[in-house]
């Protein structure tokens, strides 16, 4: 893929239950990219959040975690071991990834690996992710498989978070994978 080449927008899913002038347009920010369109090395750095009160408790009832680490403002300052409530890290998972996510209509995720909290993420901290792929692998008739780290920073430069995401990813052309494939 040359740098001059357009990858959002550029076509169409075609869903067939809208008018064919409006599914012949091209989709907004939908990737279009296939396995051979992901170079390894590539690294690129969201745009900054910062993690409000509301935030945390809207994921926080979202998901039912009432832990007084992420609840009890009491208790976080009196009792608990950093004198503030923390950002669950379900939660800075999430928002870290999403900062650098795609909707590329080709790849679906596959899971995660070795995900670590590695320091605290408090309410008002300003967070970024810088996301790189890492390898790839051919995996399927019609899929390969990508792996990319996620490292969440917060504030300056202070890693939060690292974890590697597995996904699978069309081939443009599956027939030059014949044979390469794991399974």
């Amino acid at each position: 893929m040359d740098e001059f080449t357009p990858t959002v927008g550029v076509s169409s899913t075609r869903p067939a239950d809208m008018p064919e002038d409006h599914s012949a347009l091209p989709v907004w920010n939908a990737e279009n990219w296939f396995y051979e369109d992901w170079p390894v090395g590539q690294r690129i750095r969201s745009l900054r959040r910062t993690i409000g009160e509301s935030d945390s408790h809207l994921f926080n009832t979202l998901v039912v975690d009432i832990h007084p680490y992420v609840q009890d403002q009491m208790f976080a300052e009196r009792e608990g071991i950093f004198g503030r409530r923390l950002v669950a890290g379900a939660f800075v998972f999430s928002a870290g990834l999403g900062l650098v996510a795609t909707n590329c209509v080709n790849a679906f995720s596959y899971g995660y690996d070795k995900l670590r909290f590695i320091k605290p993420v408090f309410i008002g901290d300003t967070i970024y992710t810088i996301r790189t792929n890492m390898e790839k692998t051919p995996r399927y008739k019609d899929l390969g498989l990508i792996r990319a780290s996620y490292q969440v920073f917060k504030s300056e430069g202070e890693l939060v978070l690292y974890c590697e995401h597995l996904q699978t990813v069309k081939y443009k052309n599956p027939a030059g994978f014949a044979g390469k494939t794991e399974k």
